[in-house]
């Protein structure tokens, strides 16, 4: 039998297929599976390490904003339709959407910032990770007010049109419900440019004893401050097996947030672990997200809407309500020079001892 001679680049090509088939080291087999460590978040399809537990929307247990159903009602009647004739709230299935940047013209029009060529590739899911950057340049942090992420998702996806990227819970799970393309309906008018987060925990008042903090935070004989969940509630869907939160600061913390005095109880310290886990992560993956939060002449922190100019162009991480008036999370109680310095820590490499531990802790639990 005559063999004709092959050309250099299909011998070349051959040549791959082989290797890759052949089971050789440098090549993984076909249905090798494929092992996450379990701290990565997903970004444009890609995963990303964040150094704390992260739970994804396709994990067992994890919350899946894509679903149209309600995911807590019983799933006979969880579908769409039902849906939507039980829960008057829910106008549409669909609870995010597409990340369109607008710029306005000097007449007044608006145009997108993304060519017809790019809202076609990106239509069907297909944002490349250099397109998203160029799109991404805020993080907008969030009190929940539902006191766990179970109540959290609860409410947006059974309950409202509504939706996050991610969700905090008081153990410092860090649970995941949209790819970060896409646009979370969480913050109006940064919808497309930002990336969200739930944090777990009752908010804040004008006084303790007529608001849900009484209820939600007893003060122990040694000084300590423990947070009771409702009976309604269970176990309230904490991944950490008898976890027992306490506020990083025993006294409920008082501060005036858009001209407004606010009491609030801290966040809990592996709360605050996995946030500067995961804010350095953005910052990193999103080099438009500047490590810091918004500062007045002074350098403090500004407690109330930004103007909208001043907006219009912060690039960084900040609350909600520096984009609404209506808005007061994530609240007085957030100790924000806490997580951005540690953040920039991280990021630097470094990181401070007490926070490491914590978040450390928090992986060897999950192992």
């Amino acid at each position: 039998m005559r063999f004709q001679k092959l050309p250099i680049p299909w011998l070349a090509g051959l040549a791959c297929v082989l290797a890759f088939t052949s089971g050789c080291r440098t090549a993984p087999r076909a249905g090798a599976p494929v092992t996450r460590l379990g701290d990565e978040i997903m970004v444009a399809g890609q995963l990303f390490h964040t150094g704390t537990r992260v739970v994804l929307w396709t994990d067992p247990g994890g919350y899946d904003a894509y679903r149209v159903e309600r995911r807590f009602a019983p799933f006979d009647k969880s579908d769409w339709e039902t849906s939507h004739a039980d829960v008057r709230e829910l106008q549409s299935p669909n609870r995010y959407g597409l990340r369109r940047p607008m710029v306005t013209k000097p007449d007044g029009t608006r145009e997108s910032v993304l060519t017809p060529e790019q809202i076609e590739q990106v239509r069907g899911g297909g944002w490349d990770l250099p397109l998203l950057q160029s799109v991404v340049d805020q993080f907008v942090l969030h009190f929940d007010v539902a006191g766990v992420s179970r109540q959290c998702f609860n409410t947006l996806q059974d309950h409202r049109d509504l939706s996050v990227h991610f969700m905090c819970d008081l153990d410092g799970t860090i649970y995941q419900t949209l790819d970060l393309k896409e646009r979370a309906w969480h913050a109006t008018t940064s919808n497309t440019r930002s990336v969200g987060i739930e944090i777990a925990n009752m908010g804040g008042y004008r006084e303790v004893e007529n608001s849900p903090l009484a209820k939600w935070y007893r003060h122990e004989s040694n000084g300590q401050t423990t947070i009771t969940l409702p009976a309604n509630l269970g176990d309230g869907g904490i991944r950490t097996p008898g976890f027992v939160g306490h506020p990083a600061r025993p006294e409920p913390v008082r501060g005036t947030i858009q001209g407004e005095d606010l009491l609030q109880y801290d966040y809990t310290p592996q709360q605050y672990a996995a946030l500067i886990r995961l804010t350095a992560t953005l910052c990193t993956v999103f080099p438009k997200i500047k490590c810091d939060y918004p500062r007045d002449a002074s350098g403090k922190l500004i407690p109330k809407k930004l103007p909208d100019d001043e907006l219009h162009n912060y690039q960084g991480v900040l609350g909600h309500y520096h984009i609404q008036t209506d808005k007061t999370d994530p609240g007085p109680a957030l100790q924000w020079d806490y997580l951005i310095d540690n953040a920039r820590r991280v990021m630097n490499g470094g990181f401070s001892p007490a926070a490491n531990a914590t978040s450390m802790g928090q992986m060897r639990s999950k192992m």
